[in-house]
């Protein structure tokens, strides 16, 4: 039996690098899509509506070339007492974000949809995890964000970097916080008869 192919919608180095560790054959999809949303929707209804609009933008781009595959979008966002923060605009908007999440607990969303490229069936799932920051310095904050790692990461920080070193806790998923919840993938690809183990 053929192998059905993933197609990643992202660009995410991170997220390219997760769903290769499935063992699945994955082929990679940019594309840019419009991030606005509504500002009173929560932020498990943000992940899912981003991940969902990635996807779908992938999924008409797989029907134009006639490509078929399970389709998989994902997106990413830092929580601090209800206040989301994305990418970082610059290095004082890093260091802002650093400021108000070091000594304090933040919530990750990821969100996750799969298409069926031949079907349209789609699921739209999330994962929610908390994440515990030690008390930092300017200095320490300073002298992170001129590694540049920050730069591209919501939050502006990343856990499988030397971010980690500002880690005390996380209750939940992992890879929920790194960007794309490989259990729960696991168990959607599962609808789409995918084993992965």
């Amino acid at each position: 039996m053929k192998q059905r192919k993933l197609i990643l919608a992202s660009s995410s180095p991170r997220r390219r690098e997760l769903i290769h560790t499935l063992g699945l054959p994955v082929e990679i999809k940019k594309n840019d899509v419009d991030e606005t949303i509504n500002k009173n929707m929560t932020p498990s209804e943000v992940v899912k509506e981003l991940s969902l609009r990635k996807a779908n933008a992938a999924y008409a781009a797989c029907k134009e070339d006639n490509e078929h595959g399970i389709i998989v979008g994902s997106d990413t966002i830092v929580v601090l007492d209800g206040k989301r923060l994305g990418k970082p605009k610059n290095k004082d908007d890093a260091f802002h974000m650093l400021n108000m999440l070091q000594g304090n607990i933040h919530e990750v969303y990821s969100g996750i949809a799969c298409i069926d490229s031949e079907s349209g069936k789609t699921q739209v799932n999330d994962s929610m995890t908390r994440v515990k920051i030690k008390t930092l310095s300017s200095e320490q904050i300073k002298r992170y964000i001129n590694t540049g790692e920050p730069m591209d990461k919501a939050g502006a920080y990343g856990i499988q970097g030397l971010g980690a070193t500002f880690v005390k806790k996380i209750d939940g998923d992992y890879f929920t916080v790194v960007g794309l919840p490989l259990a729960l993938l696991a168990d959607m690809l599962g609808e789409f008869d995918i084993q992965v183990i």
